[in-house]
């Protein structure tokens, strides 16, 4: 229960003094994902486009969602050139209506590569996964795990820059591990240690998922594309090899493996597949990315030292990517040869994505649902708050450390 709400704590950038989702202009709607709607829209105030990211509320007499809370403190807490960055929260009239406002990235990587004709080529795949690793070693750094990482995920700007996106999944951990729910990270680009259901894990769930993005950045295609957690253990399986003891020391004792018994596949295939691509030290780095053992698993500091990037091809310059239509200057996208959506898990997903430890902060009781009935000049339905300190009070009282990195 929240209680002292008029003893706030001091004034924190982009929480202090909402403004209203009428101060901006909807051009059109982006995206929609797990954890809200994207929209693209002009600040009345200065012209300029943004992004408007919709929070995906339940009602508000449930409170304010944790997954909402995580994912503003999660951008609060970081500032780097790599990752997505909140500008404000902007409200309306009730609980389920809080906004995002972030700048304004013209593609998902997903979206990109499909509709892209040639693929990108080695030193184009070399910049962004030097971007994408200075972005999780700084998470990393800052104690906290994306949880949720794949290409969808991942912004391309027309200027070469890549950010990640949708902290909807990120926590905090630290030391000692607490068991968290292994219901997390979209299903094909999931750890091995996720699937088998290991009661505590941290960092190394992310550069696995790293790994995967990697493999798809040079094939244009998810590298495991399994239709269930065991199908997407056995495609693992079958293109890695199956783990044992001397490679992953304690994977016998896994719950998972306890209960099933798993196909024998001895061999490592994933060379046949990529290693033409990628040449020696790059199939090298994949490979340390998708090492079974969590503890042997590579770091994203220590990939930034791998000779991947120093020998040639060298990393291209940003700025000399080239650049492409993007999808959300319409209102309707059209895709060809689009991929399948990778399985996120579905409801026991959506069930799960709380840590059995958190549920929901409960709301002022007194709060109102009224909503006024405005013309619709903005491109949002009309939206005022009064509910400002209630919110701020939640974010802040839930994590305490939201400070920007200097």
């Amino acid at each position: 229960m929240i209680d002292n709400i008029d003893q706030l704590p001091p004034y924190y950038p982009g929480i202090h003094g909402c403004r209203s989702v009428e101060e901006f202009h909807c051009i059109n709607r982006v995206e929609e994902g797990t954890y809200g709607v994207v929209y693209r829209a002009k600040d009345k105030r200065t012209g300029e486009t943004v992004a408007l990211k919709r929070l995906k509320m339940e009602k508000e007499k449930e409170g304010f969602p944790i997954t909402s809370l995580r994912e503003i403190s999660s951008l609060l807490k970081v500032k780097h050139e790599n990752i997505v960055t909140v500008r404000e929260i902007v409200v309306g009239s009730n609980m389920d209506k809080i906004y995002l406002v972030m700048d304004f990235v013209e593609h998902d990587l997903k979206s990109l590569m499909e509709t892209m004709k040639k693929p990108f080529l080695l030193g184009e795949v070399k910049t962004l996964m030097l971007q994408l690793l200075r972005a999780v070693a700084h998470l990393h750094d800052n104690w906290i795990l994306h949880r949720d990482l794949k290409t969808s995920n991942l912004l391309l700007s027309h200027k070469g820059v890549l950010k990640i996106g949708d902290f909807g999944l990120a926590r905090e951990y630290g030391s000692p591990l607490k068991e968290y729910t292994s219901i997390v990270v979209t299903l094909w680009y999931r750890a091995p240690e996720l699937l088998l259901q290991a009661p505590q894990y941290s960092f190394p769930i992310d550069n696995w998922s790293v790994g995967c993005i990697f493999g798809e950045f040079v094939t244009m295609r998810p590298l495991f594309q399994g239709k269930s957690e065991i199908d997407q253990l056995n495609i693992i399986f079958k293109e890695l090899g199956t783990p044992n003891e001397k490679i992953w020391p304690g994977y016998s004792e896994l719950a998972l493996v306890k209960k099933m018994t798993f196909i024998e596949f001895p061999y490592n295939s994933l060379h046949n597949r990529i290693g033409h691509k990628l040449g020696k030290s790059g199939f090298d780095l994949i490979n340390r990315f998708l090492t079974y053992c969590p503890e042997r698993r590579i770091t994203a500091d220590e990939a930034l030292r791998h000779e991947f990037f120093t020998e040639s091809p060298l990393p291209v310059d940003p700025a000399m990517f080239p650049t492409w239509p993007a999808k959300s200057e319409g209102c309707q996208h059209h895709r060809k040869a689009q991929s399948p959506k990778a399985p996120s898990g579905g409801k026991q997903f959506q069930r799960n994505q709380l840590d059995a430890d958190e549920d929901r902060l409960i709301p002022n009781s007194k709060s109102s649902n009224k909503v006024v009935d405005q013309p619709q000049s903005s491109g949002f339905p009309y939206e005022r708050s009064k509910f400002e300190k209630r919110i701020q009070h939640s974010i802040l009282n839930k994590a305490p450390s939201l400070e920007f990195q200097k």
